[in-house]
């Protein structure tokens, strides 16, 4: 059995920004027999709803940025990203929810301090923790055949 961290927005849980979920049956429906462990760091560190926040490259590295403030949010996500792996251990598998600026894989968009897009394929913050922790890791839309 593998053990799957997978978004809980995936399973249908109220804690996209909007304070709605991404129910993904068919991507559930493939997972059947694994253990899957949902996460959102943004929920646990902002709850839901919330303002959105984007991805700005800084002169500090890549940085998660409120819109509706400007305020830094990284911080709290990177907390809660390490809390995370150190509860969950092992993980043969990580499905993030495409395009989001924690979870997305693949797929998070990235843009300058003038808000001009530099890329719409880097990793969100939890992602790029996966990776560099050498976990297999996948955009949900890619996984389920969408993409």
């Amino acid at each position: 059995m593998r053990r799957v961290a997978i978004s809980a927005c995936l399973l249908g849980k109220s804690c996209r920004y909007d304070g709605n979920d991404n129910y993904a049956p068919a991507l559930l429906e493939m997972l059947k027999g694994d253990e899957l462990i949902p996460f959102c760091p943004e929920d646990a560190a902002f709850g839901s709803p919330r303002p959105t926040m984007d991805l700005i490259e800084t002169h500090r590295g890549i940085e998660a940025v409120c819109n509706e403030s400007g305020v830094l949010r990284s911080e709290p996500i990177r907390t809660y990203v390490r809390n995370f792996f150190d509860r969950h251990g092992m993980i043969d598998l990580f499905i993030g929810k495409d395009r989001s600026p924690s979870c997305g894989v693949c797929s998070a968009r990235l843009y300058d301090t003038q808000k001009n897009l530099l890329s719409s394929s880097v990793a969100g913050l939890m992602a790029q923790e996966v990776i560099e922790r050498n976990i297999v890791a996948i955009d949900a839309e890619k996984f389920e055949g969408r993409e």
